[in-house]
């Protein structure tokens, strides 16, 4: 377990990244683990297949991931500021830690055939895209998923951040986790039934 004095300096590490590029970053300090855990329970982890991390800033929710029994191994966490992807490469050594760009999964990753994940969790800011950029964004993601896979995305708004797109997800949310700062819920996209049917190409 960290020590507070690890804790403050993750804290005070982020903040000075939020200073620099906010828009990039979106919060001013990390996640709570109370926060992170009900990330992780709502994300179908238990499919077999690789996990998928967008943003995992240093390392709260991937922390959590482990916590829960998720192999090291099966993680995939993209981390676009390097000075956290470093610091993730150095707690997390058996975690496939790739400094990247989450928007952009084809280029980022450099898969072919595409690789599909039993669950993605996405901690990116959305809030400067549009509705129907968000949509699309969403869309794609869902095309790198298992059959039954979601998306679980940390957020501090009261709706959801993304609306669901028909044929393709449908949007849920956990209780408002009040111990956060600020207080927060998991939002949660599943395969609606004709995704999950197979309906959809692949």
């Amino acid at each position: 377990m960290k020590s507070e004095s690890s804790n403050a300096g993750d804290v005070a590490r982020f903040f000075a990244t939020w200073i620099r590029h906010p828009l990039k970053l979106g919060a001013v300090a990390p996640s709570s683990p109370a926060y992170c855990r009900e990330m992780v329970e709502r994300a179908t982890t238990d499919i077999d297949g690789p996990v998928l991390e967008l943003g995992p800033g240093l390392g709260v929710v991937t922390r959590a991931l482990l916590d829960k029994g998720v192999s090291p191994g099966r993680i995939t966490s993209i981390e676009y500021e390097k000075s956290f992807a470093d610091v993730l490469k150095g707690r997390f050594p058996e975690v496939n830690v790739v400094e990247g760009d989450g928007f952009d999964l084809d280029r980022t990753l450099g898969t072919t055939p595409r690789r599909r994940f039993a669950a993605i969790l996405f901690a990116i800011p959305i809030l400067n895209l549009s509705q129907e950029q968000r949509q699309a964004l969403f869309t794609r993601y869902f095309d790198h998923l298992l059959p039954g896979g979601n998306l679980t995305q940390l957020s501090y708004l009261p709706t959801a951040p993304v609306k669901p797109v028909p044929g393709v997800f449908t949007v849920t949310s956990s209780p408002i986790v009040w111990s956060n700062i600020p207080p927060a819920r998991v939002w949660v996209y599943a395969q609606d039934q004709a995704a999950a049917s197979g309906s959809r190409a692949p």
